[in-house]
């Protein structure tokens, strides 16, 4: 299985994925410019990673892996989630939604379409997310 992992991640950012992980990283370049987007920048720089190369992992809250709550996970995080999205989240989100059509055109892209809506889903609200491999994913969810 880690083959065809291996093979979908090397397609996916060679066609592509390469472009929206650097837009990520971008916006994380801007949230820099501010003490108060560190937070943000931080987050964009782990999903921009997660987006170079994002099969076989996914994003999962940080309260259902740990079972705790934290400032992300709590309503400063929405707060901060609602801000991201108006600011620059849409933006992402676009450019996650436009890749998807383009590749929904052919049959081989559909796996590559999919993966770019998950990830439009994730540049809607980013904060209180963390990125692991499938098998912590599936192994944390239950934790309380």
């Amino acid at each position: 299985m880690s083959f065809f992992r291996f093979v979908f991640n090397l397609l996916w950012f060679l066609l592509g994925g390469v472009i929206m992980g650097l837009a990520w990283w971008l916006a994380g370049l801007l949230c820099f410019v501010s003490l108060i987007g560190i937070p943000w920048g931080r987050s964009c720089f782990v999903i921009g990673t997660f987006t170079f190369f994002p099969f076989g992992k996914q994003a999962v809250s940080r309260k259902s892996m740990t079972g705790q709550g934290d400032i992300g996970t709590g309503t400063l995080g929405m707060i901060g989630n609602v801000l991201w999205f108006l600011v620059i989240g849409i933006w992402l989100a676009i450019g996650h939604i436009a890749s998807a059509l383009a590749c929904f055109v052919t049959i081989i892209g559909i796996p590559f379409g999919i993966q770019h809506l998950k990830l439009a889903l994730i540049a809607l609200a980013p904060i209180g997310q963390m990125v692991v491999t499938n098998q912590e994913a599936e192994s944390g969810r239950y934790i309380r």
